[in-house]
């Protein structure tokens, strides 16, 4: 191996970490929860109208700006204009930062199933611990990732082989039940059970039911982007970029569906089955319907093979072990390629007098964005331990958290996902630029448009129904502490502020640099040819 390409991404590291960015294991179980077979095509309509589509912009994008190291930044700076891409990436990297303080808070649940076979033990722990963990975690998580890819890409393997191992066994056991019942299903699979949910809250037959879950389907996908920074980490840039991102977006697209066709076979979810049971009296829930379900599969895995009743339980438990441990590492190695591919893209592309002091500075010897890393991490740990000290407060402190977390998720919730369509629309512009050298292309001008339009379609929607949510269907925001109103509200407020902080931040530096910013803003995209 050459200087030049040690410690760069390979095709399959490349391919691994999209792969655990993106395909969140728990989005299977808790799809089957929602809506069991039904839950089938609305993630094909996902993928299809709004995952593929925007992956193949991603490729397109990348493989035309390989030498640029700012990711969605870089691309749509020189699609559209340096304000427009500022906006659109802090909004996506502030949104990045509220899931880094809840993952800090919530990673050790899924480790306590492994250890106990029961996420709720780590979740009884207090509330004061359960922050100090938060604090441990994401210290320890920035420290080892400040080292260089090196430690990130192989943290991230880990969690792509946990993830993938899950798959498999999901996969093969179910086939194991499948002929030993004789090829018979728990659930069966026909038209109607691809068209309805035994599930009332996610009904399709509802327009309500199919526009919440279509948003769900849409964050199940989502993630992507977050890799494109790593286009000049990859080895051969050109060629593995895009077949990494392809190989891993068709994967996950096949995956999901595949996933919650196996469930159903050793799952009976219709009207008279045991689990439509349990989700109906409201034993099985959000939270735990993947230990539920894997815990049922190890159950099914016993009888196929003729295990007695103590044997039987026993595999339901190690199934529940293993699972907890699968996705504490899926969690982990998503958590390190998110806590510096968000940070890197941001800064690499932006010009460094943008930011404050030497916030801006990348690290020569890692390639890491330590300084920024640094302040992301101070934030964090400021927002955990204030939590904290207002949940010494008692029944109140508590009740406030509950609210403050509710208050954050909402002003995130269309935030994250408003991105995805300032780079699509980036998309357009960059295609229909003739001036910039393409030199991997998937879409012919025509495609482009009908892509575009398809994505934009599919991600408006599913925001402006997340933004009505809470107004046409009350129930949806009850038990959080806020009224359906100051509910919508919040996640009207969260893109204006995160906008304005960025359009601010963007006219300060334009003021103290007018010359740096002309040329910044009349840059021609031809001289990006090569």
């Amino acid at each position: 191996m050459s200087e030049k390409t040690k410690g760069k991404l390979s095709l399959v590291g490349l391919a691994l970490m999209i792969f655990t960015s993106v395909y969140g294991f728990n989005n299977i179980p808790r799809a089957f929860y929602m809506m069991g077979y039904g839950a089938i095509p609305w993630y094909l309509i996902g993928a299809l109208g709004f995952f593929l589509p925007f992956a193949f912009m991603v490729t397109e994008l990348g493989s035309a700006f390989k030498e640029e190291k700012g990711g969605i930044y870089s691309w749509m700076e020189k699609a559209v204009g340096p304000t427009f891409a500022f906006v659109g990436t802090l909004m996506w990297y502030l949104s990045y930062l509220v899931w880094m303080v809840n993952i800090s808070s919530g990673i050790m649940a899924p480790l306590g199933a492994a250890i106990f076979g029961n996420a709720s033990v780590i979740n009884s722990l207090p509330p004061y611990v359960m922050s100090l963990i938060g604090v441990g975690v994401i210290t320890l998580v920035t420290l080892s990732a400040s080292f260089g890819m090196k430690a990130i890409s192989k943290v991230s393997a880990v969690g792509g082989i946990a993830v993938l191992s899950l798959n498999a066994i999901l996969l093969i056991g179910a086939i194991i039940v499948l002929i030993a019942n004789g090829g018979h299903a728990a659930t069966t699979l026909d038209l109607h059970a691809l068209t309805t949910s035994a599930n009332p809250t996610f009904d399709n037959t509802s327009i309500i039911g199919f526009f919440a879950f279509i948003v769900f389907a849409i964050f199940a996908y989502g993630g992507v982007e977050a890799v494109g920074g790593l286009v000049d980490e990859t080895e051969n840039p050109k060629k593995n970029f895009p077949k990494g991102v392809l190989i891993s977006a068709v994967i996950i697209a096949i995956g999901y569906s595949l996933m919650i066709l196996m469930v159903g076979i050793f799952m009976n979810y219709q009207t008279h089955g045991e689990f439509w049971e349990g989700v109906k009296a409201s034993k099985y829930n959000f939270g735990n319907a993947s230990y539920v379900i894997m815990d049922n599969l190890g159950q099914s895995l016993g009888r196929a093979f003729g295990a007695n009743a103590s044997g039987i339980k026993f595999a339901g438990e190690a199934m529940q072990h293993f699972m907890g441990l699968a996705i504490f590492l899926s969690l982990l190695g998503a958590f390190f390629t998110l806590i510096y591919s968000p940070a890197k893209q941001i800064i690499s592309g932006t010009p460094d007098k943008l930011w404050p002091g030497k916030l801006g500075h990348i690290d020569e010897k890692t390639g890491m964005p330590r300084n920024l890393m640094t302040a992301q991490w101070a934030v964090v740990v400021i927002i955990i331990l204030a939590v904290m000290l207002v949940n010494l407060g008692g029944t109140a402190g508590q009740k406030a958290t509950g609210i403050f977390f509710t208050i954050l998720t909402n002003m995130t919730n269309v935030a994250m996902t408003l991105p995805y369509m300032l780079i699509t629309y980036a998309f357009f512009k960059f295609k229909f630029n003739d001036k910039i050298n393409k030199p991997f292309t998937i879409y012919s001008k025509p495609m482009a448009v009908v892509a575009t339009v398809a994505s934009l379609l599919v991600v408006g929607f599913a925001d402006v129904f997340t933004i009505l949510q809470p107004l046409i269907q009350p129930d949806s925001v009850a038990g959080t502490g806020l009224n359906p109103i100051i509910s919508f509200l919040t996640m009207i407020l969260g893109p204006i502020i995160f906008a304005a902080v960025a359009i601010i931040m963007m006219q300060i530096y334009k003021a103290n640099n007018p010359e740096e910013y002309a040329a910044l803003s009349e840059l021609s995209a031809s001289e990006t040819e090569d």
